[in-house]
């Protein structure tokens, strides 16, 4: 018997480092050496090299506007699109522990008390009709010796997935800054252009006002009248909608930092300068922009994640072998309980190895593999879009 636990542990030791299912390489995808339409440039005299070298990561403090980079602090501290992805990072991670788990024997404790009295008229022979007591306390221990690697492959799945949630966090992070950023550039052009939209609205009141006493005077035919009164209708017209537009700019910050719409009104009622962008800023090579996308670095993630997943389904097709065990104490008299000779002990392994599942293993193995295939395909529109964003751009 011991000859045969020996051998039985060999094997598994012997086989407890391969790992069933498809081992995971970063895909190779086509990038261009050069940009089309984006010739390489020197950096401007007076400019940081830190700009030059590639896309800061604070980029909004290259414009120099102090309330800009408040507001993106803000959004940073308090948005609640981003406090989402935050949590779902706090997820995946806890899935992560949770999977890593079963890498580790499952020790549990119970403990009972049983007060029985057997039957002499019943089907069990010698049947006393006496009361018995049992006592009972101990542990039990059961650990699945991971052959396969089936639950490894679930644990680099879950690694994986905490990256894509951190990238689908930067992702974010990315978005909002950019989205605080353009709605207050919208928000400081519409101030000028309502200033100028006024200031063009005073002197065209006060062509039309010269022009009416022309017109008194003999000097002006109608017409001229007729022109200057629709020109200052026409310019005063659009002052409404310009003020509704700086509204919206203003509520949409509002909403990005985390707080009511009109959270902002005081703050920015004075009119500001429009934030002047650098001359310049270098995106880099292609193949570097790729390590500077989250929205690429959060889709192969996931593409790593799910190709291992199919080595999890793989390892349904393998025997799974357990090695259980229980010690407790065990006494008809509590005075007894803690005797020595009250203790029980056992321990062995065990196989269980699905025969027959009518095809659901082999088609969820397909499933995990057409799940996979569809993450590669939109691994490669991802790195496809980011390269027409810059060219678009």
């Amino acid at each position: 018997m011991t000859s045969r636990l020996s051998l039985l542990g060999m094997v598994v030791l012997g086989t407890a480092g391969c790992m069933v299912g498809p081992n995971y390489r970063r895909p190779d995808v086509a990038t261009p050496s050069s940009w089309g339409e984006l010739a390489p440039t020197a950096p401007p005299a007076g400019r940081s090299d830190a700009v030059m070298d590639g896309t800061p990561t604070a980029w909004w403090t290259t414009f120099d506007d102090q309330l800009l980079i408040s507001l993106i602090q803000r959004t940073a501290e308090s948005n609640l699109t981003l406090q989402q992805a935050e949590a779902r990072v706090r997820e995946a991670r806890a899935l992560r522990r949770i999977a890593a788990a079963d890498l580790w024997p499952q020790v549990g404790a119970s403990g009972s008390y049983t007060r029985e009295r057997t039957s002499k008229n019943g089907l069990s022979p010698g049947g006393t009709g006496k009361v018995l007591n049992l006592f009972q306390a101990g542990f039990d221990a059961n650990w699945e010796v991971d052959v396969f690697g089936g639950i490894r492959r679930s644990v680099e799945a879950a690694d994986a997935s905490v990256e894509a949630a951190e990238d689908d966090r930067n992702a974010v992070v990315v978005s909002l800054m950019a989205e605080v950023g353009l709605e207050y550039v919208t928000y400081r052009s519409l101030q000028q252009r309502i200033a100028l939209a006024n200031q063009n609205l005073t002197a065209q009141q006060g062509t039309l006002d010269l022009t009416r006493r022309l017109f008194d005077a003999g000097l002006a035919p109608e017409l001229d009248v007729q022109r200057a009164a629709a020109q200052v209708a026409t310019t005063a017209s659009t002052i409404p909608l310009l003020e509704q537009q700086t509204a919206q700019a203003m509520h949409a910050l509002g909403v990005l930092i985390g707080q009511p719409p009109m959270t902002l009104q005081q703050e920015l009622a004075a009119v500001g300068p429009i934030p002047r962008p650098p001359a310049q800023v270098a995106v880099g090579l292609p193949s570097e922009l790729l390590l500077r996308r989250p929205d690429v670095a959060r889709s192969e993630r996931q593409l790593a994640s799910q190709t291992a997943r199919i080595g999890v389904a793989t390892r349904d097709l393998f025997p799974r072998f357990f090695i259980t065990g229980v010690a407790d104490l065990q006494s008809v008299r509590a005075s007894d309980f803690l005797d020595w000779q009250s203790r029980a002990l056992s321990i062995g392994p065990s196989v269980s190895w699905p025969i027959f599942e009518g095809g659901r293993i082999r088609a969820n193995i397909e499933l995990q593999t057409a799940a996979q295939q569809e993450l590669f395909a939109a691994y490669e529109g991802v790195v496809l879009q980011a390269f027409q964003d810059v060219e678009d751009a």
